[in-house]
């Protein structure tokens, strides 16, 4: 009896981190294992996938700028850098914080345990070759890691001389970083049929995708809108799915822009990515939560499908024969098995590639059905994940400050060149006079026509006036509560015209402040808040 309540009470996890290894190792590896999973799909995830620090991974086309990207986010050079119009970066480099200086080798890089890439040893020395880290001292680098990536040529040949599986590679990458992040060049853009057998590689990983489009400052505003068409156009054909994928349009250097007309939207959208990468650290934990169910998923189907191949061969003779018609039939097993089991036919691997990988098994040697070892991950499924997911909110809100700091995230972060600075709500924030002022004359003109009493309009009386900006009742509601600075119901000559410059703020298509900023708060109620504030 105390024996069967120790089983069914859960031993609480330490942090997340070490949950997920814990779960990993003791429910999914067995059924990953017995079912040969890693020969088929992913290798065996390490204790280092688990602890490394967030990834950044960069794929693009040569010359698009990934280089020069991940100088410009560290506003440092690092170890083995080459930039140039002609493909340049011939190698994977690995970004990554080291109190000393320098290059590590791919071959030394696989072997060592504190780094999560000692499964890369499978894709041999053709690729380990060309494989390499920089370590070097940097804040940027404090909080996430970058990949650099070589760039993607078109033509067959090419390809070939790689010597290793380009796309293959990059898929194991996509696995386990955080970002994938797809550059392109907006002055000349083209994508060539291996970057887009690269993007097909990624695709069971839209959520981690963004795309850049490049040296946007080289086109002007109507080529640009054409350039933008043309891209997510040939990106709907590749990626094939219904949601949109996110562009951030700019230019991603420290060099003056060449045709400076969209330097406003170069600034929102550099913001928006920057804001997306500082985010990475703080959603790391959730990131990896999300792909180990997403294995766990596959796993199970994985078990499903070699399971029903094992169940069907003959004991004794003609076994090259029926293995030789399951393969051709897979996706008759495929429909069986979605059927019998209620999973959903986006779980299920490619068809094509699995009938490849089956070729080269020895069906005699798949195991049977292990109903344990698929218990033990639909009960991780279940109840463990969401145990974890609580321990991940617990972790998230002891640690709200977590971002990326230091390099070019630092110099958007506050002073006259961070973004919005002087304008919207924040118009007049270095000047002494009042900036509702300048029209505060046409604004009292308006309320004297309310008839205020002692001074004031009524709720009522100001209403009628502020809803004819059409703005809907929750924006003049916070206009509203922003404008009554005293908070007495009415609002007098400034307060009225703060009001409206806040309406003209809004229509203007800026934000509205969540608390109302010193520089706009009327002249004669400063005092008050001073008062009120003690």
């Amino acid at each position: 009896m105390f024996r069967s309540r120790d089983k069914k009470t859960p031993e609480p996890f330490q942090d997340v981190s070490q949950g997920l290894k814990k779960l990993y190792r003791t429910k999914l590896f067995p059924l990953e294992d017995s079912y040969q999973f890693h020969d088929f799909h992913s290798p065996a995830l390490e204790d280092a996938d688990f602890d490394n620090k967030p990834m950044v991974l960069l794929v693009g086309q040569y010359s698009t700028g990934k280089t020069t990207f991940i100088r410009h986010l560290m506003e440092q050079d690092f170890p083995g850098m080459r930039i140039g119009p002609e493909p340049t970066t011939d190698s994977f480099i690995a970004v990554m914080h080291g109190d000393q200086e320098g290059m590590i080798p791919g071959n030394a890089l696989v072997v060592d345990p504190k780094k999560p890439f000692r499964k890369l040893n499978a894709f041999g020395n053709a690729f380990l070759n060309r494989f390499t880290c920089a370590q070097m001292s940097n804040p940027v680098l404090e909080s996430i890691s970058i990949i650099d990536t070589p760039g993607i040529l078109s033509g067959e040949k090419q390809r070939i001389s790689r010597g290793y599986d380009f796309a293959a590679v990059l898929e194991w990458f996509a696995e386990r970083v955080d970002r994938i992040i797809l550059l392109f060049d907006a002055h000349k853009l083209d994508i060539s049929d291996e970057f887009s057998e690269v993007i097909r590689a990624l695709k069971n990983h839209e959520d981690k995708m963004r795309v850049v489009l490049n040296k946007a400052d080289q086109i002007n505003t109507q080529q640009l809108m054409r350039v933008y068409g043309a891209l997510m156009w040939s990106l709907g054909k590749i990626i094939n799915t219904p949601e949109v994928v996110r562009v951030y349009i700019g230019s991603f250097w420290a060099q003056p822009l060449l045709i400076p007309d969209n330097r406003k939207l170069f600034e929102a959208e550099e913001q928006d990515l920057f804001q997306d990468i500082q985010g990475l650290p703080r959603n790391a934990a959730i990131r990896k939560l999300n792909d180990l169910i997403k294995r766990a998923r596959l796993a199970k189907v994985h078990a499903y499908i070699i399971s029903s191949l094992k169940k069907e061969m003959p004991s004794v003779f003609g076994k090259e024969n029926k293995k030789k018609e399951l393969i051709a039939n897979l996706g008759e097993t495929y429909l069986k098995i979605e059927r019998e089991h209620q999973i959903s036919p986006g779980d299920f691997p490619k068809l094509k590639k699995m009938q490849e990988l089956l070729a080269g098994h020895d069906f005699s040697k798949f195991s049977t059905m292990k109903p344990k070892l698929l218990e033990a991950v639909e009960d991780m499924l279940a109840n463990d994940i969401a145990r974890l997911m609580i321990l991940v909110r617990q972790e998230e809100a002891a640690m709200p400050s977590q971002a990326v700091h230091g390099g070019a995230f630092e110099g958007t972060m506050s002073g006259p060149f961070g973004h919005g600075y002087g304008e919207g709500a924040g118009e007049g924030i270095d000047e002494l006079e009042w900036v509702v002022g300048r029209d505060k004359p046409s604004y009292d003109e308006i309320f004297y026509t309310l008839s205020p009493i002692n001074g004031k309009v009524s709720g009522a009386a100001a209403k009628k006036e502020m809803v004819k900006s059409k703005l809907p009742n929750t924006v003049l509601g916070k206009i509203w509560k922003l404008a009554d600075v005293d908070k007495d119901g009415y609002l007098d000559d400034e307060e009225f015209a703060l009001a409206n410059h806040l309406i003209k703020v809004k229509l203007e298509g800026h934000e509205l402040p969540g608390k109302l900023p010193e520089h706009l708060v009327p002249p004669s109620k400063r005092h008050q808040e001073i008062d009120m504030g003690e």
